[in-house]
């Protein structure tokens, strides 16, 4: 059986060249635009700033709102508004050395958090915290993580500003922020 050679290409072919183009250029362009974009493990290493104390971040995309290790937190009026009294006790990754601060930040707002344990509210202040080579001031919830493995928790609303997360790998950025380092301010309006 003798299949005749047509010698022009079916009228279905252009159109499906057309699309199988038009998704190879989408994959291109993705690609270019992931290649451009920061990667983080889902673990890394971050230091709270000003101090430089370096500790461990456990970036999870359940949460929304960040969240760090605070003891003995209290809040306060001053100035007839609402503050926000805690204690840091971190240990620095990067000395091994126990890091004590006491604090005193305004209060940002309220969190009220739904999960496996109940409902727990916590106290919202605004901190910053370098990923990388830059340096976030982002939301962070205060509770007392002293029996969880990470004393810091990054969630979507921090995730968001960093670049692509990653879940299959960790420690893929070294905090290197310094003075000159670019900041990233906090946005309201992300609230």
């Amino acid at each position: 059986m003798r299949i005749p050679l047509s010698p022009q290409p079916p009228a279905h072919w252009p159109k499906r060249a057309l699309c199988l183009i038009t998704a190879l250029l989408l994959a291109v362009g993705m690609s270019q635009a992931l290649a451009d974009e920061q990667v983080f493990g889902w673990v890394e290493k971050a230091t709270l700033e000003p101090w430089g104390v370096e500790v461990k971040a456990k970036l999870d995309s359940g949460a929304l709102t960040s969240s760090l290790d605070a003891r003995d937190i209290e809040r306060f009026e001053k100035d007839d508004e609402e503050w926000v009294r805690f204690d840091l006790e971190l240990e620095d990754e990067a000395s091994g050395e126990t890091f004590s601060k006491s604090m005193e930040l305004p209060l940002y707002r309220d969190m009220r958090v739904r999960g496996a344990g109940g409902r727990d509210e916590r106290l919202v202040v605004l901190m910053k915290v370098c990923m990388g080579d830059t340096v976030y001031e982002e939301q962070f919830g205060l509770r007392n993580r002293e029996e969880m493995h990470y004393p810091l928790l990054l969630g979507r609303r921090t995730i968001g500003h960093l670049g692509v997360l990653d879940v299959r790998e960790t420690f893929l950025n070294a905090p290197q922020c310094d003075e000159d380092s670019p900041l990233v301010a906090h946005e309201p309006d992300e609230d």
